[in-house]
């Protein structure tokens, strides 16, 4: 990469500015006290096997090294069944920084990404920790659910009086994670460039072939023809619509506020000598104009407030032609959890999407309902398919660190990306969040053996 480029295209100090240390934490409490209410929720584990190693016993101050052997202790069952055979849930946690208990007793999630970003603490293998913490939250979810289910009224129309973003708010958000750089993302990503869930076929299928198998899902749920004009909300870097031109000839106008991805759009359109078949427009969602035979948007609603959701969807309907059809591609969670997360944060919108929200698959149904006379016909999940997506994009940062390390990105950002991946591989694993084809079809759309579409999600 052109260094005299680097200050544009590499842009870690917006991400890593949220995740800068705010120990004036809600609740005034030292670091000993915090371990002793951390380890007590620790004696409640109900699933699984942790292994917690403590270097900050027997120091001499309270954040020094260790001169002595750690303290060793394990929570929950033993490491074994009654069987004899290992749980399905086996973790081991270091802890090097006692502020890593305050930050996970007061802020969470977002208290335990800032550890392990900080090195407050470590884990060989923290999918496997998340996975653990996840499988352990059920009775708590429930209990905040049922609280929720009474404070939602309030706090919902609480935010329904603030303002929406701006449209200048959502370009700064998406800026601070897309716009980090092409070159960051080509490390990582398969040839496709493609930043979303791929879709396996066989185990043996590789991320790229995953990738276009996906858009092929996508293509035949559509009933795309060469004779169609594609809408995609959401250009990611052109692999939608460079697949689409590929198969079927079509024509394509994709969206993006992503200055970075649109740049490296354009470039790989042109390379592919599609020009004359694909438009990028850099526009807003809400700017979008004109009446389009299929209409697509592969992983962009996440960036979609919850209460913009009527318009969203109102959006795709008036770009869409009565007879037309359309799918998106979303990460959801799941329904008992949507209402309380509305109005909470967690550690992937303090640090990695700043702005974004994920919608589950009932609140775009009844966002559809409410604003639109489409219909959904179809709903397919396939988050598994997330989980070894992330996986593979994880090995792949990881035999890259040197690279990504070239381009001016520090040891910070590649611990917090290292543990973005690694969280979200264990939310799909674990279904704590899901990855969705939702197919809608316009008022007049008339299906028939005729013009039944080749695959339906």
């Amino acid at each position: 990469m052109d260094s005299r480029n680097l200050d544009r295209r590499v842009r870690p100090e917006r991400l890593l500015a949220r995740s800068q240390t705010r120990m004036g934490q809600p609740l005034s409490i030292g670091a000993r006290a915090a371990e002793t209410l951390t380890n007590g929720l620790l004696e409640r584990l109900s699933v699984g096997h942790l292994k917690v190693i403590d270097h900050t016993r027997g120091t001499t101050s309270e954040y020094g090294p260790d001169r002595h052997a750690p303290d060793v202790s394990a929570h929950g069952t033993g490491p074994d069944d009654a069987a004899g055979r290992p749980h399905r849930y086996r973790a081991t946690v270091e802890i090097h920084d006692a502020r890593a208990w305050t930050a996970v007793l007061t802020e969470g999630s977002i208290g335990f990404g800032r550890g392990y970003i900080e090195q407050w603490w470590s884990s060989p293998d923290p999918t496997e920790l998340v996975r653990l913490v996840i499988a352990n939250l059920t009775p708590l979810d429930d209990v905040r659910n049922r609280i929720g289910r009474y404070t939602r009224p309030l706090t919902d129309g609480i935010r329904r009086l603030l303002p929406s973003r701006s449209r200048t708010e959502n370009r700064d958000e998406i800026a601070s994670h897309y716009d980090l750089g092409n070159d960051f993302f080509r490390l990582f990503l398969d040839e496709t460039m493609t930043y979303s869930s791929a879709v396996f076929a066989h185990p043996s299928a590789s991320l790229a072939e995953a990738s276009r198998h996906k858009y092929d899902l996508v293509i035949d749920s559509l009933d795309l023809g060469p004779d169609d004009h594609l809408l995609e909300i959401g250009t990611g870097w052109g692999g939608l619509a460079l697949r689409a031109v590929e198969r079927t000839g079509c024509r394509v106008t994709t969206t993006t506020i992503s200055a970075e991805q649109y740049q490296l759009a354009r470039e790989r359109i042109r390379e592919a000598g599609c020009q004359d078949r694909i438009e990028v427009l850099d526009i807003d969602w809400r700017d979008v104009s004109g009446q389009y035979d299929r209409v697509a948007s592969i992983e962009m609603i996440e960036a979609v407030d919850w209460r913009q959701y009527r318009r969203f969807f109102s959006t795709i309907e008036r770009c869409l032609r009565p007879d037309g059809r359309a799918v998106l591609q979303a990460i959801c969670v799941p329904d008992r959890r949507y209402e309380r997360t509305k109005n909470t944060e967690d550690f992937i919108r303090r640090f990695i999407f700043p702005g974004g929200f994920l919608p589950s698959i009932g609140s775009m149904i009844d966002a559809v309902a409410a604003a639109t006379r489409m219909q959904v016909v179809g709903v397919n999940d396939f988050s598994a398919h997330y989980a070894e997506t992330l996986r593979r994009w994880r090995i792949r940062f990881d035999e890259r660190v040197d690279d990504i390390r070239s381009l001016g990105l520090d040891d910070r950002f590649v611990r917090l990306w290292r543990f973005y991946l690694a969280y979200c591989e264990a939310g799909f694993l674990e279904r704590h969040c899901t990855v969705n084809h939702i197919a809608l079809v316009g008022r007049q759309w008339r299906s028939g053996i005729d013009r039944a579409p080749s695959a339906i999600v």
